[in-house]
């Protein structure tokens, strides 16, 4: 006999919210013994304040629009200036290009579901989102341990520092990272993409986030829980170790330069990176842990530290090279000086143009006066 198969396992809040929204919930008939498995989704972050997600809107855009601005200022910067085309500011580039994509796998979808309610997402379009938030996030890490690379030939090996990281090696060692996060991302997926979902169409997340999704799964899923973990300890531990190690080098070698400029430039050019490398992996650290012990806090917060921890990397990272990174700094200040002087030339251009003669004259009549 067939039955409905077909349930919605939500908390009490998120289920009055969907109650008496305008949305049209189809039942499907399916035997329970056949293979059902949902093909479309809900995402549906902070389900317990369903009803005032809208009032989110503003300091989400408001970040979405920060990382945006600052990554992609500096990112133009670093292209336009050639100064800024040596190794370690390419690399600097690169890890704010990914912020940019990173933070364009959630954001759009996330402000489209709290603003407009576009909460359905095709199983597709999930695992999609899924591959691309593995893949940026692979990516920088791999960028941040380039970096290390880089910072620990340039001074523990800096008569050879020009010869050994050249622009082809650079080049070479970016498509290798970048091919390494496109098999591990296609390895996640491909396992997620196998999985029954019968239980519930409704992930309770702001983003298609592996271990939300599997949460959904029916069945023996312990294969694929097994590959996400095998996944994170081929990032984690290689990249962390070398990182590790390469700074405790750098570190060592600095305290051994003589005291002065070149000590504190390096010790500073070194702990700019280093900052950066601890708070990225930080708040994927923390991250992981929220999802493992979900059970001992509410989903709200679940989902706010969460995000916190997606935004702040993207966020900080501008600020920080933008502020540390002597030669970005200036050819921030520059740019702005730059600006204030046009604003500046005119205004006293409409002024003498409203008043009538030449700026000599205006300055002869301030003199008299």
């Amino acid at each position: 006999m067939l039955q409905p198969l077909l349930t919605f396992s939500f908390p009490t809040p998120a289920a009055r919210f969907y109650h008496n929204r305008p949305f049209q919930w189809k039942m499907v008939a399916v035997n329970p013994n056949t293979s059902f498995s949902h093909t479309e989704f809900l995402l549906l972050g902070f389900p317990e304040i369903s009803q005032s997600r809208h009032l989110l809107v503003i300091p989400f855009i408001s970040s979405y629009f920060l990382i945006l601005l600052g990554n992609g200022l500096i990112s133009y910067k670093i292209c336009m200036k050639k100064s800024l085309h040596s190794p370690m500011y390419v690399l600097i580039l690169l890890l704010l290009i990914w912020n940019i994509l990173y933070t364009n796998t959630v954001m759009p979808k996330l402000l489209l579901s709290i603003a407009f309610q576009l909460d359905q997402i095709s199983l597709s379009g999930c695992l999609t989102q899924m591959f691309f938030m593995y893949v940026a996030g692979i990516c920088e890490s791999y960028i941040l341990l380039l970096m290390a690379m880089d910072r620990y030939v340039a001074i523990c090996r800096p008569l050879r520092y020009h010869y050994i990281v050249t622009k082809r090696l650079l080049v070479q060692l970016v498509i290798v990272g970048l091919l390494r996060s496109i098999i591990l991302g296609l390895l996640i997926v491909l396992f997620a993409s196998k999985v029954q979902f019968c239980s519930s169409n409704v992930i309770l997340n702001f983003s298609c986030e592996n271990m939300s999704v599997l949460s959904l799964g029916c069945g023996d899923i312990s294969k694929t829980h097994l590959v996400g973990l095998v996944v994170r300890i081929l990032v984690i531990f290689p990249d962390g170790t070398f990182v590790l190690v390469s700074y405790l080098n750098i570190l060592c070698m600095a305290m051994k330069i003589a005291v002065g400029e070149s000590r504190q430039k390096a010790w500073k050019t070194c702990s700019t990176h280093l900052l950066v490398t601890l708070m990225t992996h930080s708040c994927g650290l923390t991250s992981s842990i929220v999802y493992r012990v979900s059970g001992s806090m509410s989903l709200n917060v679940q989902n706010l530290v969460s995000l916190i921890n997606f935004l702040i990397p993207a966020t900080a990272d501008p600020l920080i090279y933008g502020l540390r990174m002597s030669e970005i700094r200036k050819t921030l200040t520059v740019t702005w000086m730059q600006k204030l002087n046009h604003r500046a030339v005119r205004h006293t251009t409409r002024v003498l143009q409203k008043g009538g003669g030449t700026q000599e004259e205006h300055r002869n009549k301030a003199m008299q006066s």
